[in-house]
């Protein structure tokens, strides 16, 4: 388990936290979404941050946004829930859909905007953890098998060992959450409940 917690090794990752895909005034739940799930994350989210800045574990803030140069035709156009129309209804760049749900990032932490699933895609991402000495990250974050997803198997193909927390990860379709915790322990890393991982370094601590 160490080379997957390592705190010397280890970047804390929060995947679009955002008002649009959390709040209930969101555009998700316009949509029709049930966004329980992603609220109820956040105490979970927290106690991983208190944590790992207790150990000096980085943390890095993943923040969707869009404007009219980032959208495709390809992107335009994937399948979408009802409701949806124009891309630019989720996450606007500059506006309220895009800022932080009840999670605030420090003058310490990092902040990676993104335009795509994944955290990697088009992003300084990877080259901000290589600066870090990371090896692990650790991803929490909505929605558990799309954009928390996606960055799992992108970080996996770039090498790092990979773990989602499992009671920090909210999905809008309760099957589909559930498989990502199977599909990433059969393929791509470990799937943790945030308690494993907080013993795992107060362990460490107790050990110094």
């Amino acid at each position: 388990m160490n080379q997957y917690l390592n705190p010397n090794e280890t970047v804390l990752i929060l995947v679009d936290i955002q008002n649009d895909f959390c709040h209930e005034e969101g555009a998700c739940s316009k949509m029709g979404r049930d966004v329980t799930g992603a609220q109820e994350i956040i105490p979970q989210v927290e106690l991983l941050m208190e944590n790992a800045r207790e150990i000096n574990i980085p943390i890095v803030f993943i923040q969707m946004t869009q404007d009219e140069h980032t959208i495709s035709d390809a992107w335009t156009n994937r399948p979408r829930p009802a409701g949806y129309t124009d891309p630019l209804d989720i996450c606007k760049k500059g506006s309220w859909g895009t800022e932080f749900y009840k999670v605030s990032p420090r003058e310490e932490d990092i902040i990676v905007e993104k335009h795509r699933y994944s955290g990697f895609i088009g992003t300084d991402l990877d080259m901000i953890l290589r600066n870090l000495n990371c090896k692990s990250i650790i991803l929490t974050g909505v929605a558990t098998n799309v954009c928390v997803e996606s960055t799992a198997r992108d970080g996996f193909m770039l090498d790092y060992h990979v773990t989602v927390v499992k009671d920090a990860s909210a999905g809008y379709i309760p099957a589909l959450h559930e498989a990502t915790f199977a599909n990433i322990q059969n393929n791509f890393g470990m799937a943790l409940e945030t308690t494993e991982i907080i013993n795992y370094w107060s362990k460490l601590k107790s050990m110094v």
